[in-house]
């Protein structure tokens, strides 16, 4: 279960509100199993860069579309880059878009990320969706992440700060365009998954509306 109530944020850092160990042991099983159907549906993949350049993430996506990134950029699409719809969001994902967020309109896509031991994600910002005014959820999944806040301009000062399995955090407001990345994950911090890693789910608003 997420904690009852309505949460308020643990701690708020450059304007990114985080919700420390919001989703118990028993929510994030019941998480990860509703995501074992979304990668059999959709298959982790290796992305690649506009420029060539394979990530150190493997994705896939749930929703009514997906990000994706190749060399011809990024976008949001309806199909998997193997074929085929993306799978719908899990009902444990979408609550606690609802917890956090109170919105009654849901998110369109669901990124998921799997991080293994080496991975990392660079500074960057959301921006790829069509209205921005619509907060960003991210969830995390299994090992610890260093996780990396800045400013709305790249050049800002950033701010560290370690991501625990069953964390949340929201980008919204004069946050929603922070620059933000992971730096790197640490192995063996969580026995959630049993080939280890960490998982993170980020949850957008795509379209106007």
């Amino acid at each position: 279960m997420t904690k009852p109530g309505n949460p308020v944020p643990s701690r708020l850092i450059g304007g990114v509100a985080l919700y420390d160990g919001l989703l118990d042991h028993g929510a994030q099983v019941g998480m990860v199993g509703q995501l074992r159907a979304v990668v059999a549906a959709a298959p982790l993949y290796v992305p690649v860069t506009p420029g060539g350049r394979a990530m150190s993430v493997r994705m896939t996506c749930a929703g009514r579309v997906g990000w994706v990134t190749d060399r011809s950029g990024y976008r949001y699409q309806a199909l998997h880059p193997g074929g085929g719809a993306w799978p719908p969001i899990p009902s444990a994902v979408l609550a606690v878009w609802q917890t956090v967020t109170g919105l009654a309109r849901a998110p369109d896509c669901c990124l998921v990320n799997w991080y293994g031991p080496g991975a990392r994600m660079g500074l960057h910002q959301d921006r790829d969706e069509g209205d921005l005014s619509w907060p960003v959820v991210s969830i995390s999944l299994g090992d610890e992440a260093l996780f990396r806040i800045g400013g709305v301009e790249r050049a800002a000062r950033t701010r560290s700060v370690w991501l625990r399995s069953g964390d949340v955090v929201v980008m919204g407001g004069a946050a929603r365009l922070a620059f933000h990345g992971v730096d790197r994950v640490r192995p063996g911090t969580s026995a959630l998954l049993p080939q280890g890693g960490r998982i993170n789910l980020t949850l957008r608003v795509v379209d106007q509306g």
